[in-house]
């Protein structure tokens, strides 16, 4: 098992190009919404973004819940225009799963979430942000998860990039030869 960790949340938003302070709270979802100004999103949205990255990371990826809220609440708040839409794919994507499943996406078996994600079209579609809901859901779901992990070191690591973006070391690994020469 690979576990995703807080170093992971805070190296996969600097390559968002989000500039996170010092203070842990920064990493966690708010309680109180009206008080801190940041955006909505309720435990059933959490979870629904939970699954979702259950479903497309590798299955040796562990502590997925901590990386998503850490990572997708300060990328929310660092782009507050970005909230209503990333809303509007877990509601398309809840829509579609209870009428053909009749359960909300995070109530599914991991199986029949993959199966729903990929019935839906979204592992085919483009992602477009104004596009129709699976284009939506590429978007602001499938593709926003798997930038935020694959742009951390352990997701990097898993995929055989030694020095994701905005990881330190790149210039010294690309100016080596090649292993054998």
């Amino acid at each position: 098992m690979t576990e995703l960790d807080r170093r992971d949340v805070l190296k996969a938003l600097g390559a968002a190009g989000i500039t996170v302070g010092t203070g842990t709270a920064l990493l966690e979802w708010a309680d109180d919404d009206e008080e801190s100004g940041d955006p909505v999103v309720t435990d059933h949205e959490r979870r629904t973004l939970h699954a979702v990255a259950r479903t497309v990371y590798p299955s040796e990826v562990s502590a997925i819940p901590s990386f998503v809220d850490g990572y997708m609440s300060r990328r929310l708040r660092a782009d507050l225009d970005r909230v209503d839409a990333v809303l509007d794919a877990l509601s398309a994507l809840d829509s579609y799963a209870r009428e053909w499943e009749d359960a909300d996406f995070r109530e599914l078996t991991p199986a029949k979430q993959d199966e729903t994600l990929r019935a839906m079209g979204v592992d085919k579609a483009d992602p477009v942000p104004d596009g129709d809901p699976r284009e939506r859901v590429r978007y602001y779901l499938v593709n926003e998860l798997v930038y935020g992990l694959y742009t951390s070191p352990t997701g990097g690591e898993l995929v055989g990039i030694e020095n994701p973006q905005g990881y330190p070391g790149g210039t010294g690994s690309y100016q080596q030869p090649p292993d054998g020469q």
